[in-house]
């Protein structure tokens, strides 16, 4: 991975924006969708396919590029927003998310989208996933990377807990997990429904070399990811604090926009926000 200079953080701002203005105008043209989520992840979405990984567009599965798992396939339109700004299909094929025919399905299909590793709807399956693409790398002797992404909701599945122990005892260092801990879920926030804390000391008595961060600072989850590449005794999960409904003000820590998707009054305001947020970024 290269430096993140300067001129490259700016880049990545305000491709996390254009990202956010993507999903809305998604979720718009689909008239359902998972808001919350997409928003607040655009950041990191942002640094990992235009800064820390190793892919190609033109060339999909490439053997040497590093894997990306979505376990909470419901926030995919940040995905399918970040793969199209990337090169990997047109983005004028965004608008047909969730219609009829569409290769964009309301979750991820691997064999429909390029770029897509794998295909996800039942929460807490990525993780195993993930881990069975790591110890392939293993046995391969294979360079690359597999980060896994998973909301912090997913944890009150118990397969996933059972993932994190297999990972530790394989010792999977080439394995990063990134947690949305955005702190909602669909019936309220986590710490309501299933509590989760101390999630930090849970994962680090299961092995796991533990990083907290804030979500939404690009330039910390970069530090995160350089530092989970250092470790060498087993898996890193990162936990990415995030704001869910990033940049839109009535949406922001609202468990109310987990799983709906703007009206066209709510869509326009919320496309206002975020192109003032990019243009202050423009003219920095």
């Amino acid at each position: 991975m290269e430096a993140l200079t300067e001129m490259r953080l700016r880049h990545i701002e305000r491709m996390a924006e254009v990202i956010r203005e993507r999903v809305i105008e998604m979720l718009l043209e689909a008239g359902s969708g998972h808001s919350a989520g997409p928003l607040g992840m655009a950041d990191i979405f942002a640094a990992l396919y235009f800064h820390i990984l190793k892919h190609d567009p033109k060339k999909p599965n490439w053997d040497e590029r590093d894997r990306v798992v979505l376990s909470n396939g419901h926030i995919c339109p940040v995905q399918y927003a970040t793969l199209s700004l990337a090169g990997y299909f047109p983005e004028s094929e965004l608008k047909t998310l969730r219609k009829i025919d569409s290769r964009l399905q309301g979750h991820p299909h691997r064999a429909s989208v390029p770029g897509v590793e794998t295909t996800s709807g039942p929460l807490g399956c990525g993780l195993s996933q993930a881990i069975g693409m790591a110890l392939a790398a293993r046995l391969d002797h294979k360079k690359h990377r597999i980060f896994c992404i998973a909301s912090d909701g997913e944890h009150d599945e118990g397969n996933h807990w059972e993932a994190v122990l297999f990972a530790a005892k394989m010792k999977l260092d080439n394995l990063t997990l990134i947690v949305d801990r955005n702190g909602i879920q669909i019936d309220g926030r986590t710490e309501k429904v299933l509590p989760l804390e101390p999630l930090r000391e849970k994962y680090e008595a299961h092995r796991w070399h533990a990083l907290e961060i804030d979500g939404n600072d690009i330039e910390a989850f970069v530090s995160a990811v350089v530092e989970a590449g250092t470790v060498r005794e087993g898996p890193t999960v990162i936990i990415a604090k995030t704001v869910p409904g990033k940049g839109v003000s009535f949406m922001e820590g609202d468990y109310r926009w987990h799983g709906k998707a703007p009206n066209r009054e709510e869509a326009e305001r919320a496309l206002h926000e975020l192109k003032a947020i990019r243009d202050r970024l423009e003219s920095d």
